[in-house]
């Protein structure tokens, strides 16, 4: 007797960045006796990899008996030999503005190479350098306690969720409209993974341009991201929410789950869409929520 369960369903995809496709009386195996329109989205995007999607509408959604087509996925392999390095942050100098409204790094000699001659011998010579700074400058990583008063700080950091983890990156860059929604995400298999979002906008790094209308993620990406597992979430933008109101849903969705966040990366257009590792780790520092991070990638062979 058949006993699996297949969902049968018609379907319109909207992109983006225009355009879209639509199928009728798809059929797929499921486990259980129904599945949400959400989640039947999602399984469309995987299978069919598809990118910058916008909107997805189920249509005509029926649960049949018909035994299930489709074998058990084997595990993907892991390479470890790694070939070349991407370097992702900006560079950080001084005056320099990341975050409109908050001071810029003040930079100079704490001990310049001529006042050091005075102490050291003949021919001997060193330069200390002394930085004053925010701790949002450059890029820069958000761990919980910048949002959570009880959230982990620099020091509680789990280096196994920024250190040489398997990495994801999920391109965006010309996208209509500057909202990026959970759809964007749902071909990439983002569980145990960091997973970095191209936008584009690190081209406007050091401009006026860069501070207005930047591309941002959804509550709902958020809670997707935070839902499937991911370890650490990036943007090559301004600000990884939307900061036209006072609201930070997805700082306090990926944040409450203890998942940090980089931002304003670069270089992003670098990396392979998969096949890499990913390191931000900063400065082991007690009660402080925010640090700059040299951001980059190891290309695996």
């Amino acid at each position: 007797m058949v006993s699996d369960k297949r969902v049968c369903f018609d379907f319109e995809v909207d992109f983006s960045n225009g355009g879209g496709i639509q199928g009728q009386d798809f059929r797929l195996d499921i486990a259980g006796d129904d599945i949400t329109d959400d989640k039947l989205a999602a399984y469309i995007i995987a299978d069919l990899r598809l990118l910058m999607v916008g909107k997805v509408r189920i249509l005509n959604k029926r649960i049949i008996e018909e035994r299930h087509k489709r074998a058990a996925v084997a595990a993907r392999p892991t390479v470890a030999d790694a070939s070349r390095r991407v370097d992702l942050s900006h560079t950080i100098e001084d005056g320099m503005i990341t975050y409109k409204g908050l001071p810029a790094p003040l930079m100079c000699d704490h001990l310049s190479r001529e006042q050091s001659r005075a102490t050291y011998a003949e021919g001997t010579e060193f330069q200390i350098g002394k930085i004053e700074m925010v701790g949002n400058t450059g890029t820069y990583l958000d761990t919980p306690f910048h949002r959570y008063a009880e959230g982990y700080d620099l020091s509680g950091l789990d280096l196994d969720r920024v250190s040489g983890v398997p990495a994801v990156v999920v391109r965006v860059a010309g996208q209509a409209g500057r909202a990026i929604d959970w759809t964007a995400f749902a071909a990439s298999d983002v569980g145990g993974r960091a997973v970095l979002v191209q936008t584009g906008w690190d081209r406007h790094w050091r401009t006026d341009q860069y501070f207005e209308d930047h591309p941002f993620l959804t509550a709902d990406a958020a809670t997707y991201l935070r839902d499937h597992g991911a370890l650490v979430v990036g943007i090559d933008s301004y600000n990884i929410d939307d900061v036209s109101g006072g609201e930070r849903p997805v700082h306090t969705i990926l944040l409450g789950a203890g998942i940090p966040i980089v931002e304003h990366m670069t270089n992003l257009d670098a990396l392979p869409t998969d096949g890499f590792r990913f390191w931000a780790v900063p400065p082991k520092v007690s009660k402080m929520g925010t640090f700059p991070v040299r951001a980059h990638a190891v290309l695996e062979a």
